[in-house]
């Protein structure tokens, strides 16, 4: 039986897989092999060096090829394959750069018998540049009808398994099956990649735990995913019990691609949800920080291909088929609405005829006259419900037709066979109207087509008995719930579960004047025109190149097992604080300056924030020597602190440094000149109604710093809360000597000028008073608040501060961008350190002491 998390039954722990046809794919592509491979702990600290400018190469991976294949019919015969030119990958090659070579990954749709599988493969690579992925008969039907069609797209379009009769129960041997597809691809893409250039572009849901896969085996490969469907909300999300190990998988990308802001919006908040990751946007490109590495989201709907449209609106064929049904339906004043989908309970086709039922029933008027065609392609899932769409359409389609057909009239005409591309066209250039009404949908490119269709050109316009260019023009009814909806301003948009509104867009799409119909056509056309698949592509690729930019500059650490793995990225100067080289410099310095956090650096975030007695006796071991001057520099209150931290040496900067005390018995003093904290009578109303509108927030009250904390509210809300409160705050405190500070989790107010790395400068400074030079500086903190003051150690300010040849050591806490050159992974290594520094000082402590009794001893012998 498979774990939970599938994450040995592949070796994705070692990365273990079968290499012999790897290598021979590689020797046959003759591409260089990687000169360096990351496993899950191993450090990469040497930059990828440039390789030799190559033709750029894109490796497309999608579950099928863009390729139609022919049965040889004797086997003596080779298999003979063509490109499929209606394939959305196929577009990507005439429509990018003639310098970008691309090359295909995936399944064809003929089951290819053992036996011909290395002909097949060797063929099709050397013809067309695609490397097949052939699935075992029971893994490719449990990956692909099973998980794929069972769980994820049902899911993906809102339906949630209720029942056993609505998509089917979460079942884990799918799971492992869809998992061993992905491995699959996995290793094909290792057969043909050179790392270090090319770049890797996967497609759609079939295929999201692929990045994780290749991101183990190549830490900076260049990858980005692009989901074609709807991504849901986080509440429906949330139920597939692998929700977290698919999140990971596709956050080991680069860059990620949505239709629209709306999918890439419930992705952001699930990552946010359930991984705690939060988003911003950096020069308009919305980003996440995954472990060092910059996630980019890229949100543009895909296009058609113009040229290949063009190219069919004037074949012969095309043509024909224009005049046929002009004679069928406008020869007879007949008016033709048309909808084209796919017959599956996504697409709204029983809607739709509802509301043409409907509309006729409403308007006598245009029975006789109007006509929908309704073109039904064949379902790409199969099922009970598959069985269940079809048998309810005909069964209305039927009913329809007997009550408002007449003889030579049927309102309602269904095409239930597969058309050619040519043919869908035709029909598009007679339709007046075009109807989508899917109930939930990914992009749809049918009303795009529509709109190109609808141009035609000038043999079509002599047939059509058009005018001029300008006077062309076409209608659009959409449902509100389909990508490409948002970028169809001149459409009529609908709720499709509103049959009434639905015929009443249809009738008015109709009656609407021919002006106003070409102004909508025109609009529609610019831009569909201008965003085809080209600039699609293109786009993204322009988009990966930039966020891969930095790749060979990074170090990188790849941790975590099965499809939990992911890769740490960062700066070439930023490394983990080794433990030995501290301890070597502690031990030969003379005088030591130590600057801690507290909260989130020794104490790990949680709910009781006391410090534990080991944290106590761990800061009363390094106060107690002589050499070293400790300062902690909090958050909290200075009451607070004082119980918590009964050590007789340790100096103390609480409220962010506002108070300051060199030892226990010593006075407070203040970092900056005393204010009057009057503006707390402003703000702290101005808190209270945002805390009482915020569930789970709460108000903190310090002598000089009011806090406002949403870390146990909803993390959307509660940070759309503090943005707004940072706002007011602002605007009513506009006047008052504070400042208002954000940090992950809370909204701070508090004097100007308070700051840790003002707490540090007078650290250094008293000590230099006194004639301390420090030859040894150690600042350790964990947030926002604390790089001040590793800045202010870092850099040339304090250098008059310290002694000569000081070791300086700015650490933070966390595997995250810091001005710190240092960091420790948790509040549990830092602890460490600190035991590690404190057993340095007892046992010099010890052998000072041995010294002086020595000493002691020859003075009385003497």
């Amino acid at each position: 039986m498979g774990s939970r998390s599938y994450s040995n039954l592949l070796d994705l722990a070692t990365g273990a897989a079968d290499q012999a046809p790897a290598a021979a794919a590689i020797g046959a592509l003759r591409r260089q092999l990687p000169r360096v491979v990351t496993n899950p702990g191993f450090i990469d600290d040497s930059p990828a060096s440039p390789s030799t400018p190559a033709r750029p190469r894109t490796i497309i991976v999608a579950n099928q090829l863009p390729i139609r294949s022919r049965r040889p019919s004797s086997p003596e015969e080779p298999w003979t394959f063509e490109w499929d030119e209606d394939s959305l990958l196929r577009h990507l090659h005439h429509s990018s750069s003639p310098l970008m070579e691309f090359i295909y990954i995936g399944c064809l749709r003929d089951d290819i018998p053992q036996a011909d599988q290395d002909a097949v493969a060797q063929a099709l690579l050397e013809t067309h540049n695609c490397v097949p992925a052939f699935l075992p008969t029971d893994i490719a039907e449990r990956y692909y009808h099973g998980f794929c069609k069972q769980h994820l797209w049902p899911l993906f379009h809102y339906m949630l398994p209720l029942s056993p009769d609505l998509g089917g129960r979460f079942d884990r041997a799918l799971w492992q099956a869809y998992v061993s597809a992905n491995k699959i691809f996995a290793d094909k893409v290792l057969e043909v990649i050179n790392p270090d250039d090319d770049f890797v572009w996967v497609h759609d849901y079939h295929l999201m735990v692929l990045p994780t896969f290749l991101r183990k085996r190549f830490n900076r490969i260049k990858l980005g995913f692009f989901l074609h469907s709807p991504f849901p909300s986080s509440e429906i999300y949330k139920t597939l019990p692998v929700r977290e190990e698919l999140l990971r998988a596709l956050l080991n990308s680069d860059l990620i691609g949505f239709h629209t802001f709306d999918y890439a919006r419930h992705f952001l908040s699930c990552c946010g949800r359930m991984l705690g990751l939060s988003y911003e946007s950096k020069r308009g490109h919305i980003c996440l920080e995954y472990y060092g590495r910059t996630v980019s989201i890229k949100i543009l709907p895909v296009g058609v291909h113009m040229e290949q449209l063009k190219t069919v609106l004037g074949l012969p064929e095309t043509e024909a088929k224009v005049a046929e049904l002009m004679e069928m339906y406008s020869g007879k004043g007949r008016v033709v609405m048309l909808g084209v989908d796919d017959m599956d309970i996504f697409k709204g086709i029983s809607l739709k005829l509802l509301a043409m039922e409907e509309l006729l029933r409403q308007h006598p008027e245009w029975r006789g006259k109007l006509v929908l065609v309704q073109v039904a392609n064949p379902a790409r899932g199969r099922g009970k419900d598959v069985a269940e769409v079809q048998a309810e359409t005909y069964a209305m389609v039927r009913r329809i037709n007997e009550v408002y057909g007449e003889p030579g009239y049927e309102p309602v005409v269904l095409i239930d066979e597969p058309l050619q591309f040519y043919e869908r066209v035709a029909y598009y250039v007679i339709a007046e109207v075009c109807l989508v009404t899917a109930v939930r949908d990914g992009m749809n490119l049918i009303p795009y087509e529509y709109i190109a269709s609808r141009q035609g050109n000038e043999k079509l316009d002599r047939m059509m008995r058009q005018g001029k260019p300008e006077e062309k023009k076409s209608m659009l009814v959409v449902s509100e719930f389909i990508g490409c909806s948002p970028s169809l301003s001149g459409a009529i948009r609908v709720n499709p579960w509103n049959i009434e509104a639905v015929a009443d867009a249809m009738e008015t799409a109709l009656v609407l004047p021919e002006n106003e119909k070409r102004l909508r056509h025109d609009k529609h056309f610019r831009y569909v025109s201008t965003h085809d698949v080209g600039y699609w592509a293109i786009s993204f690729l322009e988009d990966l190149k930039r966020t891969c930019s930095d790749h060979s500059q990074r170090r990188c650490w790849g941790i975590g097992f099965g499809l939990r793995f992911r890769v740490v990225s960062l700066d070439l100067h930023f490394r983990k604080l080794s433990l030995e080289s501290i301890l070597m410099a502690y031990r030969r310095a003379k005088t030591r300056a130590i600057l801690l956090d507290y909260d989130g650096t020794l104490m790990p975030q949680a709910i009781n924030k006391s410090p534990s007695t080991e944290s106590v006796r761990i800061l009363n071991s390094l106060c107690g020597d002589k050499n070293n001057v400790v300062y902690l520099c909090s958050g909290y209150d200075r009451r607070t602190l004082h119980e918590w931290f009964p050590c007789e040496n340790l100096g103390i900067a609480a409220e962010h440094g506002y108070f300051l005390r060199c030892k226990r018995d010593a006075e407070w003093k203040t970092c900056v000149t005393a204010t009057d904290c009057s503006w707390k009578q402003i703000a702290e109303p101005v808190m209270c109604l945002y805390r009482e509108t915020t569930d789970g927030s709460t108000i903190e009250d310090r002598e000089t710093v009011l806090v406002w904390n949403y870390e146990d509210a909803d993390p959307d809300f509660g940070s759309c809360q503090a943005k707004e409160l940072v706002d007011h705050l602002e605007s009513v405190l506009a006047n008052e000597p504070v400042s208002v500070k954000t940090t992950p989790h809370s909204v701070e107010v508090k004097p100007q000028g308070v700051s840790k790395g003002l707490v540090a400068r007078r650290m250094l400074v008293s000590m230099k008073e006194r004639g301390q030079c420090p030859d040894f500086v150690l600042c350790i903190g964990d947030d926002r608040s604390d790089e001040d003051m590793f800045q202010l150690i870092a850099g040339a300010a304090c250098g008059d501060s310290l002694g000569s040849k000081a070791d300086v050591f700015a650490c933070t806490v966390g595997r995250e961008p810091s001005k710190a050159r240092y960091y420790l992974d948790d509040a549990a290594e830092v602890v460490r350190l600190m035991q590690g520094l404190s057993y340095v000082s007892e046992e010099l402590a010890l052998a000072n002491h041995r010294d002086e009794d020595e000493d002691s001893s020859l003075d009385v012998w003497e």
